[in-house]
């Protein structure tokens, strides 16, 4: 999943969502094989299963284009959105990366200024240098290795199962464990958020996620304060063969940048038109 992050406040919204959108199929694994644990009840062993059918999946992502809708507002003191950016993009795939091309802006056509940019961002992945690509698989792997430290950030508690979008789901509470030491550049939010996750019986997919901020933290070189109540609700599809894909995201924060300014923050991402495209094969669309 690509989110396009448009402050250094919104890198919380950015990884907290990463971190929920996990997909199922463990790399190795057969869905036979998923299948017979379903009937696990030991909720650190359903969340280590979730988090091991990650790698795959991400990797699946590498072959499939999309549609994006992406709803970004500021809101005044009263939650009233004082401005208003949508942008429509696809993604499609460039020499086996991931690209968004720019569709629509507030419901019009690119400018030629966007659309040279677009062109010009686009014309440099086709012909991106090795160190490039090495920068770029190094950035994405960075953006994802927080996942191999939640079952050490995270105390989970099996709640119960519901029934989401027709999939028969574990229903589990993440809390912040106490004692953790954090690792990485976005460690420090682990200890300031709590959640709740819907996990497919079947395959371990992730269906929903419903986050939200419980401490203020501060992160960033620009001194901004995520405040306490900051909130994340993703919804998933599954697009077959056991892969998990986004279909909604929506996100509110607020914040305060030097201690002055207040940012309020409201995010909503809609995904559709997912199609897989062949191995060796990939798209280049205006």
């Amino acid at each position: 999943m690509e989110i396009r992050a448009k402050s250094p406040v919104e890198v919380f919204l950015v990884m907290l969502a990463a971190s929920a959108a996990l997909f199922a199929q463990s790399a190795g694994s057969s869905p036979d094989k998923l299948q017979n644990h379903a009937s696990i009840v030991d909720a650190r062993e359903i969340v280590r299963l979730s988090i091991a059918a990650t790698e795959r999946s991400w990797q699946a992502r590498n072959h499939y284009t999309y549609m994006e809708r992406d709803e970004d507002r500021r809101l005044d003191s009263l939650g009233q959105v004082k401005s208003e950016n949508v942008d429509v993009t696809r993604m499609i795939l460039v020499n086996g990366a991931r690209f968004e091309q720019l569709m629509e802006h507030n419901g019009q056509l690119p400018t030629a200024k966007e659309q040279k940019k677009s062109d010009d961002d686009l014309d440099k992945l086709k012909h991106e240098t090795p160190a490039e690509k090495t920068a770029r698989l190094r950035k994405d792997q960075e953006n994802r290795s927080f996942l191999e430290d939640m079952l050490q950030a995270f105390d989970f508690q099996l709640v119960g199962e519901e029934i989401v979008g027709g999939r028969l789901a574990y229903v589990l509470h993440a809390t912040p464990h106490p004692g953790y030491h954090e690792r990485g550049k976005y460690g420090k939010m682990f200890s300031k958020v709590e959640g709740r996750l819907w996990v497919d019986k079947q395959d371990f997919g992730w269906i929903k996620v419903d986050g939200a901020v419980t401490q203020s933290f501060s992160m960033g070189i620009f001194v901004a304060r995520v405040l306490r109540g900051s909130h994340i609700i993703l919804e998933q599809t599954s697009v077959g063969d056991a892969v998990w894909m986004p279909k909604r995201l929506e996100m509110r924060a607020s914040a305060r940048i030097l201690f002055l300014k207040s940012l309020d923050i409201e995010r909503i991402l809609t995904y559709s038109d997912y199609a897989q495209v062949a191995d060796g094969v990939y798209s280049v669309s205006r």
